[in-house]
């Protein structure tokens, strides 16, 4: 039991600091996207009250931005291994018994037949009803990744107060290179950075 905790602990912690990354650079790049998720906060919060796990599902935008992120850079490319107990078809595909099958749920995320404007950063898309259902970032059916909730509300939370709590800009006038480097959880290519400003709301963190 140890083990799987420590495994679950680990896999949501690199999963969710990669996914941060990934939506502070997608929003540097497209920051009129930025002030409208601070606009909408604001609007749902208030100027003088700290974002609280209980507030999220106030903030429809804000999960429309991570959903958005999770598409074009999901923290798995490839889904966990499944093994096939037996033969079966599989969209006009013969799989035999004892196949090992990897879902590429990059290039789904990116296929122009599922999405309209695929490799655009666009949050409003999830605005339209049945597009949610066709994100797999976490996998489906009974084998979907069970951090999923905690995943949401842990990079929602931060990424709220984040937004809320600093001004945000890029280093300088070029956009944020957004190459993918290599591993597991397809980390940035060149590690984020950019520059703060804190707001007031932020003394409240440490008050």
């Amino acid at each position: 039991i140890r083990h799987e905790i420590q495994a679950m602990l680990l896999a949501g912690t690199d999963t969710s600091a990669v996914t941060i990354e990934w939506v502070m650079s997608e929003l540097l790049n497209h920051p009129d996207v930025l002030k409208q998720s601070k606009r909408r906060n604001r609007t749902q919060i208030g100027k003088d009250k700290l974002i609280e796990e209980h507030d999220l599902s106030k903030l429809p935008y804000l999960q429309n931005i991570i959903n958005e992120t999770l598409r074009l850079h999901p923290p798995a490319p490839l889904s966990l291994p499944h093994y096939s107990s037996e033969d079966f078809t599989l969209g006009g595909f013969n799989v035999p018994k004892d196949t090992i099958i990897l879902t590429n749920v990059w290039a789904i995320h990116r296929d122009p037949k599922y999405w309209s404007d695929a490799s655009s950063f666009k949050p409003e898309r999830f605005e339209i009803d049945g597009e949610l259902n066709k994100l797999i970032a976490f996998g489906l059916g009974r084998r979907a990744c069970p951090g999923q909730s905690l995943a949401h509300r842990t990079v929602g939370l931060t990424l709220g107060l984040l937004i809320q709590c600093f001004e945000w800009k890029r280093e300088t006038e070029e956009k944020i290179d957004l190459r993918e480097g290599k591993g597991l959880t397809m980390p940035m290519g060149v590690p984020l950075k950019a520059m703060c400003k804190p707001l007031p709301i932020a003394n409240y963190i440490i008050s």
